[in-house]
C-alpha cells in the first residue's frame, strides 16, 4: 500500500482519505505540524488567562455552568469521553473506521482545537497499527458526532493493556483534547466520501447496465442524441456515453421504447449532479471550522462556541443522493420488467426457457421490486429533530443517519443492478444473435458475467446468480473494461 505524504492539512483530502481506508499510510511532515502547535501554544495562554474554556474549565452540555475544580479539570479530557458511549452493534466496517480517524486528523491538522501534535501523531500510529477501535453504526442521536466519536476514542480514557499488547503506548489526553475528538462532523465526513465514491462507481456500471438493455432489446436510441441534453452540459455527456455504448440501431423493435429506457440519460445525470454536489459538501467540511469551541485565528482572548457540529450541509447533500439512487434503482427494476415482456424484447415470456414449465427470471424482478420498496422509508433524514440535552440540543442534522441511508441505498441499487444485468445475460442466451450487435464494452461486461454464472437458461436458483453479480459490480476494477 502507498504512503501518503502530509506537508499541510489540504494534503489530507477526499482522495486520500479514499486510500487511507483501503489500507494506505499516512507521513506527517513536521510543517504539517505548525498550525497544531501554534494553536495548542494558544490555548495554553488562554488557560493560564484563567478564562472559561466550555468542556474543559467547565461541564458540558447542560452543564456548561459548572465550574470545573483542578482535579475534575485534569481528568476532564478522558472522563468526557466515558459515559457517551452509549453505542453498540452494527459496527463500522474497517474501511469505515480508517477513514473517519484520517478526517479526524486532517480537523486537527487546522490548529482550531488547541490540540496538540502528539494526539496527531497518535491517529498516525493506530492507522499505523491497524487498530479498529468498534464504532456504532447507528443511534448517533446528538447535535453532532459525540457518541461514535467516543467510541472512536474512548480507548484513551479507559484500560490500556490492549494497546499496549499491540505495541503502542497509548496518548495522554492533555487540556481540551477529549472535547476536541468529540467535535465537528468527522463521521459523516468520512462516510460522504466513501459514498461518493461507491456511488461514482456504480454509476459507471449503470450506464453499461442500461446500454446494454437498450441494445438487446432493440430500443430506439432517439432519446440519447447528445442534442436532446441542451443546456444541462451533464446529461449531454451522459448522452453521449450511452450513445456510445448502446451502438447504433438503424431498425428499432418499436417507435418509442417504454419510458424506463427512454429517461436513462435524466435519471444518471440527476445521480451525477447529486454527487457532485456530495463532494462539494465534503470539502466543504474538510477545509471549515468544525471545532466547537474553537479558537480564535491568532488571538488569545478565549475560545468561541461555533456550530461547526451541524452537518446539515453533509446531510442534505447525502439524501440528494439517496433519493436520485433509489429513483435510478426504480427505473432499472421498471426496465427489467419490460425485459420479461415478449411484446417489448421478441424473446420468450418472461426470459423463460421454457415459458409455463419454467419460471424464468419472473421472480428476479420481484426480488429488484421489493429491494426498491425496502428503500422508500429512508428517503430523506435531514429534516429530523428531537429536543435532548435538558434542551440543550434542541434540533440535529442527522447527518450519520444520512449517510447511512445513502449506503443502504447505495447496496439496493447495486443488487437491482445485477438483477439487471442478469436479465441481459440471460437474454443473450436466449438469443445469441443478439450479441452481435452489442459493442466491445457491453461483450466485455457480458465476457464477465460469463464467468461467474453457470451455464444454460433452465431454471436454477437464480438468487446465487444474483448474489455473484453483486460481488462483480462491487469489484473496484471496472468490470466490461475495453
Amino acid at each position: 500500500m502507498s504512503t501518503h505524504l502530509v506537508v499541510r492539512a489540504g494534503d489530507l483530502g477526499a482522495a486520500a482519505v479514499l486510500a487511507v481506508s483501503r489500507g494506505g499510510s499516512l507521513q506527517l511532515d513536521d510543517a504539517a505540524l505548525v498550525p497544531v502547535r501554534d494553536g495548542h501554544e494558544r490555548l495554553r495562554h488562554v488557560l493560564e488567562a484563567g478564562l472559561p474554556v466550555y468542556g474543559t474549565t467547565t461541564g458540558a452540555g447542560a452543564q456548561s455552568g459548572v465550574a470545573l475544580g483542578d482535579d475534575a479539570r485534569a481528568a476532564q479530557s478522558a472522563s468526557i469521553l466515558l459515559a457517551r458511549q452509549v453505542g453498540g452493534p452494527p459496527w463500522l466496517t474497517t474501511p469505515e473506521v480508517r477513514a473517519v480517524l484520517a478526517v479526524r486528523l486532517r480537523t486537527l491538522l487546522s490548529g482550531d482545537s488547541g490540540a496538540g501534535p502528539d494526539l496527531c501523531r497518535w491517529i498516525v500510529s493506530l492507522l499505523d497499527a491497524g487498530v479498529v477501535p468498534a464504532v456504532p453504526r447507528t443511534a448517533a442521536g446528538s447535535a453532532g458526532e459525540i457518541v461514535p466519536l467516543a467510541h472512536l476514542f474512548g480507548h484513551l480514557a479507559e484500560d490500556a493493556s490492549p494497546l499496549r499488547q499491540a505495541g503502542l503506548e497509548p496518548h495522554l489526553l492533555g487540556p481540551k483534547e477529549g472535547i476536541a475528538l468529540l467535535a465537528g462532523v468527522p463521521v459523516s465526513t468520512a462516510l460522504a466520501i466513501l459514498r461518493a465514491d461507491d456511488a461514482r462507481l456504480l454509476l459507471a456500471r449503470s450506464q453499461v447496465v442500461a446500454a446494454a438493455q437498450v441494445a438487446v432489446v432493440g430500443a430506439s436510441r432517439d432519446p440519447f442524441e447528445p442534442w436532446t441534453g441542451r443546456g444541462d452540459d451533464v446529461l449531454t455527456g451522459l448522452l453521449e456515453e450511452l450513445s456510445r455504448l448502446s451502438g447504433p440501431e438503424p431498425s428499432p423493435r418499436h417507435l418509442q421504447a417504454p419510458v424506463s429506457f427512454r429517461v436513462v440519460g435524466p435519471v444518471l445525470a440527476q445521480v451525477s449532479r447529486d454527487v457532485a454536489r456530495l463532494d462539494a459538501a465534503v470539502e466543504r467540511a474538510l477545509s471549515g471550522v468544525t471545532d466547537s469551541p474553537a479558537l480564535r485565528p491568532g488571538d488569545d482572548r478565549g475560545v468561541v462556541g461555533t456550530a461547526g457540529f451541524h452537518g446539515l450541509d453533509l446531510a442534505a447533500s447525502a439524501d440528494a443522493v439517496t433519493a436520485s439512487v433509489v429513483h435510478a434503482a426504480s427505473a432499472g427494476a421498471a426496465r427489467l420488467h419490460r425485459m420479461l415482456d415478449p411484446r417489448v424484447t421478441g424473446l420468450p415470456a418472461q426470459l423463460s426457457a421454457d415459458p409455463g414449465p419454467q419460471a424464468g427470471l419472473v421472480a428476479v424482478h420481484k426480488r429488484a421490486a421489493g429491494v426498491v420498496r425496502g428503500c422508500q422509508p429512508v428517503v430523506s433524514t435531514a429534516a429530523l429533530a428531537a429536543d435532548t440535552s435538558l434542551g440543550q440540543e434542541d434540533v440535529q442534522s442527522a447527518a450519520v443517519d444520512a449517510t447511512e441511508a445513502t449506503r443502504r441505498a447505495l447496496e439496493a441499487w447495486r443488487d437491482v443492478l445485477a438483477c439487471e444485468l442478469l436479465g441481459v445475460h440471460q437474454a443473450t442466451r436466449l438469443d445469441p444473435s443478439r450479441l452481435e450487435s452489442l459493442t466491445a464494452p457491453v461483450r466485455a461486461l457480458l465476457a464477465d458475467v460469463d464467468a461467474v454464472l453457470p451455464a444454460g437458461t433452465a431454471d436454477r436458483p437464480w438468487g446465487r446468480d444474483v448474489e455473484a453479480l453483486v460481488g462483480l459490480l462491487a469489484e473496484r476494477e471496472e468490470p466490461g473494461r475495453t
